[in-house]
Parts: structure tokens; sequence; C-alpha cells
């Protein structure tokens, strides 16, 4: 009950303060400030340098179209290079996958190395990577599959196993209760519970790795990125920008496919 001298008014919840708020704004205001002075990234920079910015563009249009055909095999290659490196990675992700999910495996001597390990490959551009295949397999399209691969690793074995963590428990207990194994309780009780999801996160590492192969040639990975690093270098930019709408297309193409696809799936 409420005591004589109580009114409505007072037992409202009291209005949470804008301190925090006030300093919240302050600290993201500081941290922009500090990054663009190290930077050295201030509107003076900028508008002093839209003038060649514009220059630039005015000399990428109008595209060379008749540069298609000189491109059009390296962007096959390109494409053969993500499904590859898609298609090994995936398949090396489930093992690492299956390890690092917490539900799975309990002996923190193998969960946690397995963990390390997947924090270890995303932290490695995947650029960096190419350069190390390159300067070991020489250059080419091996090291670019390589690269795309180890990523697709690392990125395909995180979103499952995280996805691996929030699965319905039920069916696993079940079937330890009737004397399943734990190779059968992640066929039958984990496989159909992530299935889905898995061939989304591979669908959607494919996305990524077109983009990534389509600028790996930069360091001599193969692919369609030998063709920039031709044209930017001999300052035709016209052929630059053909190469630029080609890539788009077909990322736009590859993504609508893969989103649909996506869509089905979940």
């Amino acid at each position: 009950m409420n005591g004589p001298g109580t009114s409505p008014a007072s037992r409202l919840p009291k209005k949470p303060s804008r301190i925090k708020h006030y300093l919240t704004f302050i600290l993201i205001v500081w941290m922009v400030w500090g990054s663009a002075v190290a930077t050295d990234s201030t509107f003076r920079e900028l508008f002093t340098g839209l003038p060649e910015m514009w220059k630039l563009i005015d000399e990428m249009f109008p595209p060379n179209w008749r540069y298609f055909d000189n491109v059009v095999p390296a962007m096959l290659d390109t494409i053969r290079m993500a499904i590859a490196g898609t298609t090994f990675g995936a398949i090396i992700a489930i093992p690492f996958a299956v390890i690092s999910a917490s539900n799975i495996v309990k002996s923190p001597w193998i969960l946690y190395p397995a963990r390390f390990v997947l924090n270890l490959i995303r932290t490695i551009p995947d650029l960096l990577l190419a350069a190390l295949f390159v300067a070991i397999f020489g250059l080419g399209l091996m090291p670019g599959v390589l690269a795309l691969a180890v990523f697709s690793i690392g990125l395909i074995a995180k979103l499952t196993y995280e996805a691996t963590e929030t699965i319905d428990p039920g069916p696993l207990e079940a079937m330890t209760s009737v004397g399943a194994n734990r190779i059968q309780r992640i066929v039958f009780g984990v496989v159909p519970q992530v299935a889905a999801h898995y061939v989304s996160y591979v669908l959607y590492t494919f996305e990524i790795n077109v983009r990534a192969a389509a600028v790996l040639g930069l360091v001599g990975a193969g692919g369609i990125g030998l063709y920039y690093e031709k044209t930017l270098g001999f300052l035709e930019y016209d052929k630059t920008n053909s190469i630029i709408l080609f890539t788009l297309a077909v990322v736009l193409l590859i993504d609508f496919i893969s989103t649909k696809l996506r869509e089905k799936l979940l």
C-alpha cells in the first residue's frame, strides 16, 4: 500500500541523466578529431585535392568499351579463383567450426587453440596472404586461390561455430540419453540445425572473395587485378574505367544471385 504522503508522481521512474549522453558525444568528437589530426585528414586537404580528383574522373570518361575483349578471360580467372578458394576454405572450415564450438567440444585444450588459429587467420589481410604465397609459389592464380582459401577458413568457421553454439540442445540431450556417440550427435543433431546457415555463410564468403580476387592481381596473384595495375601504370584511365564497370556488373550479378539463394535457405 502507498503511504499517506506519497503521490503518483513520486512513484514514477526518474528521468535518466543526460550527463552520460553528453560525455559519450564529447568522447566521440574527441576520437574523431584526434584521428583526423593524427592522419592529417582535414577539410583543407580534401578541398585541395578535389580538383585533381575531378581531373582523374574526366580522364576516365568515356570508358574504352573495346578493352572488354582483353579483360574477359582475366575476369573469368578471377571468378574461378573465388570459386576454388571458397570451396577449399569451406571444406577445411568444417572441422575448425566443430572443434571451436563450446557446446560440442568441452576441452579448453582443444577449444581455445582452435579459436586462436581462427583469430590469427582473420588478422592477416588477404593481400598480404597473396603476397606471401606469390613469394612461395611464384606469379599466377595458385597464390590467389590459396589466399582466398585461408581467408574463407577464418570467416566461415567463425560464423558457423557461432551458429552452432545457438542451436537447440534438446536433440543432443535426447541422443545422449539413448547412447549416441559424439560423431552421431554431430551428424544427426548438429548438422541438420546449422546446414542452412553454413551454406548461407559460404555464399556470403563467395561474394566477398569475388571482390577480393579482383584486386589480388596487384600483388601478382593473377586475375583482373593484373589489368588494374597495367592500365593504372600506363595512365590509361579510360581502360581502367571499363575494367571497373565490368567488375561492378559482375559483382552486382553475383550478389543478386547469392542474395536470392540465401533467402531461399533462410
